[in-house]
């Protein structure tokens, strides 16, 4: 078996499993977009999956980004996901060549982000990254109690003000569980999280919410997902 047919064959199967998911709670699968993470994965496959129609692609490092986005920068449609953590220092180059930035995770890092789009011209589709689990080492405003929340948002509502920033939703990640069901709390905590913004502040759009790996995709979706980021169920393990 090809490569390409290895990758088509993985992706039918996890498409699949979307639409059953999204029909399980009662929702169209073209309302779930896959981001494929391509970390880790050489440029080849991001081409043969283009090939297959895959458009969204998602990484989590700029260094690793960047050469990808060089050699594939003749395919068309291509749209480029940041969703690893971002370093202050690295917010312009981010924000010049991504077209989502899924883990805006502090009032500093958008304020950077905003200013270094504003400086190139562009408005940055960007999505607050949350902690709805309190789990150490993973970043984002932490959401996992009410007292939590009363505090992040003040800051939230001052990232709503930065003037080159188009912030359209929410991002979380669960813990790592042995189960999908284990997760899917974190993720209902989430989508409470973006419907008690959309009724704060309901001049912004709210419309999307990133959430669920290879591991726990399927509760994301019947949690509300708009945006699944999977990479092992679409390439297999990382090199």
């Amino acid at each position: 078996m090809s490569r390409l047919q290895e990758l088509r064959s993985n992706l039918d199967a996890l498409q699949a499993r979307i639409a059953a998911a999204a029909q399980r709670a009662g929702r169209y699968a073209a309302d779930v977009r896959l981001v494929a993470v391509s970390k880790g994965h050489p440029a080849q496959d991001l081409a043969a999956l283009h090939q297959l129609g895959v458009r969204e692609l998602g990484e989590s490092y700029l260094s690793e980004a960047l050469p990808k986005r060089a050699e594939l920068q003749d395919l068309p449609g291509l749209r480029w996901h940041m969703i690893g953590h971002v370093q202050s220092r690295k917010a312009a180059d981010v924000a010049e060549h991504f077209d989502w930035v899924h883990s805006v995770d502090s009032l500093r890092l958008a304020g950077k982000l905003s200013a270094a789009a504003g400086a190139t011209g562009r408005r940055l589709a960007v999505l607050l990254q949350v902690n709805p689990s309190a789990e150490p080492g993973k970043h984002g405003w932490l959401a996992h109690d009410e007292a939590h929340w009363a505090r992040a948002l003040p800051e939230i509502e001052q990232a709503l003000q930065l003037p080159d920033l188009d912030i359209r939703g929410l991002m979380c990640m669960a813990p790592f569980t042995d189960t999908a069901e284990q997760a899917r709390p974190y993720f209902a905590r989430s989508r409470d999280l973006l419907a008690d913004l959309a009724r704060r502040f309901p001049q912004v759009g709210w419309d999307q919410l990133s959430m669920g790996m290879t591991n726990d995709f399927e509760a994301a979706i019947e949690e509300g997902a708009t945006l699944v980021r999977v990479g092992t169920a679409i390439f297999g393990a990382r090199p």
